[in-house]
Order: C-alpha cells, then sequence, then structure tokens
C-alpha cells in the first residue's frame, strides 16, 4: 500500500466531499488530495477535510502535479479530454471515473485495451457507484436461476445536486433519448414512449419513472445472466418525505426466478439513504478506492477494467452502509 495520497479530482463537490469523509471516518491518517479548477474553493474544502489542495488543469499531460506523486485519481465529474486516465495510466496507478454514460464507455474502453498492463482501470457509472449492482448480486445468491431483474432508484426532488452531478443528470436523461435494457435475452434501446415506466417506492407509492441506463444495466445482465434487466429512474416525492419525515433517497431490487430447488421465488428489497444520493454515491467512490490500493489490508488490485461490483465485496458494502446511516429492507413482494 502506497503512501502517496488519492487525488480526488472535483473532490470540493458534493461527491467529493462524501467521497472524503467515508475515506477519513476509515482511515482518519489517509493523505487526500483535493483537486479543482478554483484554487479558492480547492482550499475552503481541503481545510474542512483536513487534506491538501491542488489545482487541476486538465489541457497538460500532468495536470499540473508537476512530479507530485498520488497512490490512485478518481475523477468525480465529466473529464471530455481523458487527461486524469491518460496520466493515471502514465504512473501506473489506478484510475476511477464516475460520469461517463452507457453510451460514453468507448474512450475509457479504448484507452485501456491500448494499454492493458498499465493501471486498473474502474468504470463507475453505476448507479451509486455500487449501490445497486452489490446489493442486487448479494441477493441473487438465494436463486438458482434468474428471469428478472427490475431496478426503480427514486431521488428526492429537494435533494442536493452539485452542478456536476446536475449536469451529468441532465446529460444522461435529457441528451440522451434512448436507453438500453434486455428483453427475452437481447439487448434493446427504448426510445419516446416507451421511455415511460414505473415502479413502487417503499411506503407502496406507484412512481412514474422513465427507463434509464446506467452500467448496472450491462453489468447485472452478464453477471446473472437474466433474460430480463431494466432500471427506471424517478425524481419525486420520496417515501419518508411523504411521511412528513426528511428526504431520502431509495433503490428498490426485485428479483424475480427460481430458487435452488426449482421453485418460483420473487424478492424485492430496498437500500436507503436519509441523507440522499450523495452519501452513498461518496461511500461507493471510496470502497472502490480502498480496495484498489488495498486499504483493506489485502493487495492491492492488478491491472485490469473493472466495474465497482467487482471491487466491492457484500459484506464490506453492508458494513459501511449501516456505520453510514443507511439502511437495507425486505419489502413485499408484488
Amino acid at each position: 500500500m502506497s503512501n502517496d495520497p488519492i487525488l480526488l479530482i472535483g473532490g470540493a463537490g458534493h461527491v467529493g466531499r462524501w467521497t472524503a469523509r467515508s475515506l477519513r471516518a476509515a482511515h482518519p491518517d489517509l493523505p487526500l488530495l483535493i483537486g479543482g479548477r478554483d484554487r479558492a474553493r480547492a482550499e475552503r474544502a481541503a481545510a474542512d477535510l483536513h487534506a491538501e489542495a491542488v489545482v487541476i488543469d486538465d489541457t497538460v499531460a500532468d495536470l499540473g502535479l508537476g512530479h507530485r506523486r498520488v497512490s490512485a485519481i478518481a475523477t468525480l465529474f465529466t473529464d471530455q479530454r481523458l487527461t486524469a486516465l491518460q496520466l493515471a495510466q502514465t504512473r501506473g496507478v489506478p484510475h476511477l471515473s464516475i460520469s461517463p454514460g452507457i453510451i460514453e464507455l468507448g474512450p475509457e474502453v479504448a484507452a485501456y485495451m491500448h494499454r492493458p498492463q498499465a493501471a486498473p482501470v474502474v468504470l463507475g457509472t453505476e448507479w451509486m457507484v455500487g449501490g445497486t449492482t452489490v446489493p442486487t448480486l448479494a441477493f441473487a445468491k438465494a436463486f438458482g436461476r434468474i428471469d428478472d431483474i427490475s431496478i426503480g432508484a427514486l431521488l428526492d426532488e429537494q435533494d442536493a445536486f452539485g452542478p456536476a452531478a446536475e449536469a451529468d443528470l441532465e446529460r444522461q436523461t435529457r441528451t440522451m433519448p434512448l436507453a438500453l435494457v434486455r428483453q427475452d435475452g437481447a439487448y434493446v434501446w427504448r426510445a419516446g414512449d416507451d421511455l415511460k415506466t414505473s415502479f413502487r417506492a417503499v411506503d407502496g407509492t406507484v412512481m412514474a419513472a422513465s427507463a434509464f441506463s446506467p452500467n448496472d444495466v450491462l453489468g447485472l445482465a452478464t453477471a446473472t445472466g437474466a433474460p430480463n434487466v431494466r432500471f427506471s429512474l424517478a425524481v419525486g416525492v420520496s417515501s419518508s418525505r411523504r411521511r412528513g419525515e426528511p428526504l431520502s433517497t431509495e433503490i428498490i431490487i426485485e428479483l424475480t426466478g427460481m430458487d435452488h430447488a426449482g421453485r418460483p421465488l420473487r424478492r424485492r428489497h430496498a437500500i436507503i439513504h436519509p441523507g440522499g444520493q450523495m452519501p452513498l454515491t461518496g461511500l461507493g467512490v471510496a470502497l472502490v478506492l480502498e480496495r484498489l490500493i488495498g486499504l483493506d489490508g489485502r493487495p492491492a488490485t492488478p491491472a485490469g477494467l473493472y466495474f465497482p461490483y467487482q471491487l466491492i465485496g457484500p459484506d464490506t458494502y453492508f458494513t459501511r452502509l449501516a456505520k453510514a446511516g443507511g439502511e437495507v429492507m425486505e419489502l413485499e413482494a408484488a
């Protein structure tokens, strides 16, 4: 494990701050670099997080770091130049990005294919960076065969969005008019009225939603072999706020298939966090970074191309989720 700092590019934003808090809670002395284009903002965030600030210039190959060493790089906003990934490969350190949509994977995958032995590369645009896939795959162990995976993600309309997160969501929901689903074993792009869907929130309220395609769709379909996988996103009033409590974020996971004895089985769970989307996203980024550089006591992750769920163990995730104030609920299946 390296003593060099982890570089959080965009670390002054909401996701960056929650990532740093999650890392600090588990590793109080871990050195962190808060990288941003605005020096004053990065310095304010670094002071709050007991970290060091650095100005990032993505138009130069070294990001403006000079010879400063880092142990890993997390890019928490859209990096259209891939400067951070290329620097990570040059220096042989892991790289995680959480912004590119499912139709934007080409540049990162091409960069990895060109230099596959250079460094670990994580395609991190899963919902809440493993917050859906890791629990789903844990729940899937009860099944001998899975026929259908349905994910419903509910963002409260009052949830805090930083500028970068808002721009990413806007880009992926409005400027990308197609959504990928797996249907009867085939990958299908939905568009227009076919994007309209719905799901039941934790309290049973039916939420109008739209088909959405984070990397979860690819990962879950591949990992489970389920012929039907869909992801729906709703923005509205969360179940907790309908009860007169503070907002929350909800992930509804519904699995249908056969158990190991060949009997029909249907399970429905929810992942909930009362702090909204950002604590879960920050937790996912932190857990990926810990695994990449071996902060969990195991050898650092070797060079390769990964999704977050391939790096985060379910026991670790559920333990840290509970410590962070999150909750796992088993719901009545429809």
